[in-house]
Formats: structure tokens, C-alpha cells, sequence
């Protein structure tokens, strides 16, 4: 049995192309939430997720397109998800929206003989609230799942908690420590973290063909070459 679990995909296809095709064949496929805003691409990475996503979650950015609210992102980051979303708006046809609106906003799946807690941000079910690994130790609580899986903070880790492991795959489009695409692998009971290279360029190039301010574009491209690492959420 071998899954693979993304998160963070914003928009940025030809990252979610390269993880495709580095993963190659899977069984299950897991996707932890934010899928648009900030890259070029999100009608084609919410159609992928629409076919292909076994299990899901949403993220705070699927939240704010789906129900026209705030992502409650950090201020330095606000502009270009307030921009990006809206031109994704006009992107997305109205039954995608729906789709981001209808996952569910925690959730709990078994397969391979184990229990996965999927969730976007906090276990406990905040899409919005931003933990570090040592704060999401605080989140646990009596949760028990053997796989506890988030997103959201655009890095990656791994944390042996109890009975249960904690994993973080890190973002797909847009990550924090690195300018690379990144995600996690699960087989046979083990899950591996994983970083590759993608075509940055595509996504900056089609980024700079959108309509949204200049200086957003140029401020996006600062975070897609990692030129610009604060947190992202």
C-alpha cells in the first residue's frame, strides 16, 4: 500500500506535475488543504483534486474562495492572497467552489490497517491557527490516531508524539524552506518526506502574465525563487 500525501498546493501546477510524476503510481491519494491562492494555476489543480483525491481536507484559502470570507493569512502575505483570490474567482467555475466548501474541515480515514487524522492546520480542527512543531504537541490532547497529518505552515517535519507520529509533508507550491516542491510518501508503515526540483520558471512566467498587481507578482516570484521565506499561511 503506498499513498501519497500532499499539501499547499496553491495554484502552482507545474510543482504538483513534478511530484506526480517523481511519485509515479500510488494507491491512495491524500490532500491536506490549500489548493488555491498565490499561483497561476488553480483551475487545474482543483480539477486534480476533484478527480483524483481519495481523502481531503480544507485549508483556510479553499475556505475564503468557497464562502467569499478572509483566509486570515499574515499581513505581509495578505495583498497577494486578497489579489490572487480574487482573479481565481473568476477562474473557478461554481461547482469547484462548492467542492472547497463541502470538504470537510477535519477528518479521520483507515486504510492499510491504520488510523490517519487528517486535518489542515491544528488537529483539533482550526483551519487558521499557525503552529510550530512544538506547539502542535499542544494540540494533541487526547487525540489518538497512529498518523497525524496537517499542513499549513509550509514546512516539513516529523514528530513522534505517544503512540502517535506527526506528519507535516511540507508544501507542494509554495513551501518555506526551500524553493522546492515538496510532499510525503506513506508505504508499508513507514512515511518518507520528500523535496525535488520543479520548473519555477513556468509558474513565474504564467504568474507574470495574470492580471493582478505588479507588485504582487513581484513579490510572489521572491517567495517561489526563496528569495522571500517568512511564513506563509
Amino acid at each position: 500500500m503506498k499513498a501519497l500525501i500532499i499539501s499547499d498546493i496553491h495554484a502552482n501546477y507545474p510543482a504538483l506535475q513534478a511530484v506526480l510524476s517523481k511519485v509515479g503510481s500510488y494507491d491512495k491519494l491524500i490532500f491536506l488543504g490549500d489548493v488555491v491562492d498565490y499561483g497561476p494555476h488553480p483551475k487545474e489543480c482543483v480539477r486534480f483534486i476533484i478527480e483524483n483525491a481519495d481523502y481531503y481536507v480544507r485549508g483556510n484559502h479553499d475556505n475564503a474562495i468557497a464562502f467569499n470570507v478572509d483566509c486570515h493569512s499574515m499581513e505581509s502575505f495578505h495583498e497577494f492572497s486578497v489579489a490572487t483570490r480574487e482573479w481565481h474567482n473568476t477562474l473557478l467555475n461554481e461547482e469547484e467552489k462548492r467542492f472547497l466548501g463541502n470538504m470537510p474541515v477535519i477528518d479521520k480515514v483507515h486504510f492499510d490497517g491504520k488510523s490517519f487524522l487528517l486535518a489542515h492546520a491544528s488537529p483539533q480542527g482550526d483551519i487558521f491557527k499557525y503552529l510550530n512543531k512544538n506547539e502542535i504537541l499542544n494540540e494533541i490532547d487526547d487525540i489518538i490516531g497512529e498518523y497525524i497529518l496537517v499542513g499549513h505552515t509550509h514546512r516539513q517535519y516529523k514528530i513522534k508524539f505517544g503512540d502517535n507520529l506527526i506528519v507535516n509533508p511540507g508544501s507542494v507550491g509554495l513551501a518555506r524552506d526551500s524553493g522546492k516542491a515538496c510532499y510525503a510518501t506513506y508505504e508499508n508503515g513507514n512515511i518518507q518526506l520528500n523535496k525535488i526540483d520543479y520548473d519555477v520558471d513556468k509558474t513565474i512566467s504564467d504568474l507574470m502574465k495574470s492580471p493582478i498587481p505588479n507588485y504582487c507578482k513581484e513579490g510572489l516570484k521572491k517567495v517561489l525563487l526563496h528569495e522571500q521565506s517568512e511564513t506563509i499561511v
